[in-house]
Formats: structure tokens, sequence, C-alpha cells
């Protein structure tokens, strides 16, 4: 069984987004309430409507990997490697074959939309009789987690977690459960996306949920999301583990709420939201009024919004102020959670909480502090971080304050 008693350090973090290349970076563009949003660079867009997206800008995958390590690797990947390598070395951690049996990867699932486009692109646009020999690699969804095994020596249980855009936040609880368990003393987690390709937004443009002009969640005059692009990866160890070997404790991942709303495939559900708030405030031994800020899923949708809103107020007689990261980077997909994530072990050691930014009006449907436009200092203790998926599929993250 689970022992709740075995406490979980957060010792790394790494990040890379469209406000900036590491963690301190992104954090940095968070707290000045700067928008990585804007007009599409990486591709065409004369076929697009929504022609914006959060971009990661001036990334050279050449000065991070070897021309024959590239080879096989997706965007998507290269991020989460990239990632990766800023959270190990925060950590103090090194490959060890000693101890590599009980190091693992468990990270979102990841499609390499950027090879899988360029093979349709070539095949059915080109006329190509043949694509890529190593696409197929490139595009499996275990990729990002196979490259962190074998960058890092990991020879413990690893995997890759399937669950839309709560894919991170599911492989983090996941991660944790694995130290918890005993399986694992060590656990690089997170996840990472690159899905800002021409296939990917004519789907998203088909459902009518992208913005044309950015994304302002909670705002009454919202118009929907923006695609964004990144990874975050955490470093999760054994509280006993790392304060043994000197780390330095960032923070505790406290506990960890899911559930599936089993109502609707697209359309959120209140109840589920609230039922997977409270769960992730049972697991982790907090009452609802030690909660200091909420990192909202708030993807700038009218439904998503409302409903995420109406969820909080389910579980808190007054909600705690909540603001979402996605007005900034955008929605980052499978690395979503994963950021925000990071965000959230910040605003704690910080005692700042990042804005909601582009908010120009407040909707009476989203009755909450929002934190618009402007990060404040905000003590706290402990924290929620939201991710909402499409399926009905919850995961919500419960933070504590090292101590």
């Amino acid at each position: 069984m689970r022992d709740p008693r075995r406490r979980v350090a957060i010792t790394g973090l790494g990040a890379i987004c469209a406000l900036g290349h590491t963690a301190a970076e992104m954090w940095d563009g968070m707290l000045a309430g700067r928008s990585g949003i804007g007009p599409i660079t990486g591709m065409p867009t004369n076929r697009l409507t929504a022609r914006i997206a959060a971009e990661i800008t001036g990334f050279d995958p050449a000065k991070h990997f070897e021309p024959r390590r590239l080879l096989l690797l997706d965007r998507g990947a290269q991020l989460a490697v990239v990632a990766a390598r800023e959270a190990m070395a925060q950590a103090g951690l090194q490959p060890d074959p000693a101890q590599a049996h009980r190091r693992s990867a468990i990270v979102a699932a990841v499609i390499g939309q950027t090879s899988l486009d360029a093979a349709y692109l070539a095949f059915y646009g080109q006329g190509a009789t043949r694509v890529h020999p190593l696409t197929v690699p490139r595009i499996m969804t275990n990729g990002p987690a196979s490259h962190l095994t074998m960058e890092f020596g990991l020879h413990g249980p690893s995997y890759a977690v399937a669950s839309a855009c709560a894919s991170a936040n599911h492989a983090i609880a996941a991660a944790a459960d694995a130290i918890r368990l005993g399986r694992a003393d060590v656990v690089l987690t997170g996840g990472a996306d690159a899905s800002v390709v021409p296939g990917v937004f004519k789907c998203w443009e088909a459902l009518r949920v992208l913005s044309a002009d950015t994304c302002r969640p909670f705002s009454r005059d919202r118009t929907g999301l923006v695609l964004g692009e990144g990874a975050g990866i955490l470093v999760l160890e054994g509280w006993d583990h790392a304060t043994q070997r000197g780390a330095t404790i960032l923070a505790e991942l406290a506990g960890s709420g899911m559930t599936a709303d089993g109502a609707d495939l697209t359309a959120p559900d209140a109840a589920g939201a609230a039922a997977a708030m409270r769960g992730a405030l049972d697991d982790a031994g907090l009452d609802p009024e030690e909660i200091g800020w909420i990192n909202a899923h708030g993807t700038g949708t009218r439904l998503n919004d409302k409903t995420e809103s109406a969820a909080l107020h389910r579980v808190f007689k007054r909600p705690p102020p909540a603001s979402s990261n996605k007005s900034m980077m955008g929605h980052c997909l499978s690395a979503g959670g994963a950021l925000e994530a990071v965000a959230t072990v910040m605003a704690l050691r910080g005692g700042m909480a990042p804005p909601t930014a582009n908010h120009r009006e407040a909707d009476p449907e989203c009755d909450l502090d929002v934190i618009p436009n402007t990060a404040r200092a905000l003590p706290m203790q402990a924290a929620l971080s939201n991710s909402f998926a499409f399926g009905g599929l919850n995961a919500v993250l419960a933070f504590r304050a090292a101590a």
C-alpha cells in the first residue's frame, strides 16, 4: 500500500516556453505580466484563421544536441531533454549506475507533432513516396520519457501518461505515487509539447475555441484559448533521500486528486473538477483555508472559465486568489500542467502570485480574485494547480512550502 508518511520532495525545476529558456526566465516573465503570445513566425499562416501562438523564440537545437542525436528527436523531445537538464543540474544529480534502478522518468505522453506533420506534408502535399526513416521513433508518444532515461541513465519504472491537457499533472501524480510506494527514490516528471504546426492548428480551429487576438482568462470579453509550446520538468525525491544527500528542497508535492467527469467529451463539469480539488486536499491533509493561491486551469474559453469558477465555489467558502499562467505562455497542452507546476513551486518559494494577464473586464460568471494584470505579494504555505482535460479527465496537484 502507498505510505502517506513517505513525503515527496521537489529538488529540481526546469522549463522552456514562450517566456524564456529557463525556469528563472519564465518566472521573471510571469511576474512582469509579460505575454509570450504573438503572431506566428515558425510556420505559414496564409491558410489559418487564428494566426497567433505562444512560440519559443531563439531556440537552436544544434546548440543542445549533436547532429546524430538530433535525427532521433522531435521538437517536443528536444524541449523535454533541455528542461530536464536544467532540473537535474539544480537538483545536483548526475547519472549513477549504482542507483540507476531506483531512478525513473514518468512524463506526459507527447505526440511528435512536428515530425508527423512533416511526414504528412511530404506524402500528401508533395507527392513523396517515402518519408524520413526515423519518423516512427520521432512521433511515438513515449519518446520524451525514453530520451530522459537514456540521457540520465534511468533504469527504474518509466513510462508516458496520456490524458490530453491533464497529462502532465497525471504524470506528476504518478511519479509521486512511485516514490510513496517505494518503487523509486528519484523521478523525473512533467511534460513537453510542440504542436505549433499547421495540421494541429487546423484541427483546433475546427473546434472554434481559438482566440484571434490573445488569451484573456476569466475576462468578460475573452474569446478563446491560444496554443503554446514548451516543456516543464521537475525532479521528485523521497524526502529522506533528499535530506540524506544534502539536497535543497524547493517544496513538497503534498498530494493529488484525480477524477473523471463521465459526462461529456469536450464540455467540462464543475462537479468533477470540484471532486478532484477535494481529493488533492484530502490526499495532502490540507484544509481548504490553508490554500493561499490556486494556479487555475484558466484556458480563456467561455465555458471552461465559467465552469472552473463554479467548481472553486463548491470547494471553498471563499475561493483564494486564482490566476492563469496560460494568459502569458498559452495553452501548452501536454506541457501545460508541468509548466504550471514549476510556476506553483516558484510562487510558494517567493511568496509572489503571478497575474492573469490581458484581463480587461470582470465577469460576474467568474466571481474570483484573478489577480488581474499585476503580480501580487502573497505569502502562502500551500497552493493547488488545476488541470481539467478534454474527455473529462481531471488532475489537481497540492503543493506545500518546504519546511
